[in-house]
């Protein structure tokens, strides 16, 4: 598959990226603004999966994208296209705040998704695929990609760690 998409020509490499984009974040989008919905019209949500995203709704991540969204407005949604880890945060906290969806949300995730097709068709990629050369061209290049991936995931686990602590301890001592 990599070879064949090494091969393709840019617009469609692009074209990949800002679907995957525009499908995934409207779903978040729409999966929240059902929440907000469904939570203004009873406390208990009539199944599992909108009881599930009812419990993110009330996350401190999610409040934090409730606040960005509400600070920043129709901005901060191209924004978090630009940072790793804000996309489903802010377009799940548009959907919170039941963000008008043709006049502001919809221009405002196409603008993301076009910053989001550019970085991954070009820099991204362009990574992805040094990354996967790297590690099929040397044994070692493996090595050190599986180590990296393990860093990461660690990294990322020990941070929500610490959250849920701080978190904890602000809770605790109120």
């Amino acid at each position: 598959m990599p070879e064949q998409l090494e091969s393709a020509p840019f617009v469609a490499i692009f074209a990949f990226f800002f679907a995957v984009a525009f499908v995934r974040t409207q779903a978040t989008y729409w999966v929240a603004r059902v929440v907000a919905t469904q939570t203004l019209e009873r406390t208990t949500p009539r199944n599992r999966l909108l009881a599930q995203a009812q419990a993110w709704s009330t996350t401190p991540a999610a409040q934090r994208g409730v606040a960005t969204v509400n600070r920043w407005g129709v901005l901060a949604v191209p924004l978090s296209f630009c940072a790793v880890g804000t996309k489903t945060v802010v377009n799940g906290a548009a959907g919170l705040t039941r963000m008008p969806f043709l006049t502001r949300y919809l221009p405002a995730l196409v603008v993301g998704c076009l910053i989001h097709a550019t970085i991954y068709a070009t820099i991204g990629w362009a990574a992805w695929t040094a990354a996967i050369s790297a590690a099929t061209g040397s044994p070692w290049g493996a090595v050190a990609l599986v180590v990296l991936l393990l860093l990461t995931v660690l990294g990322v686990l020990h941070v929500a760690r610490a959250r849920r602590r701080s978190t904890a301890a602000r809770t605790a001592g109120s």
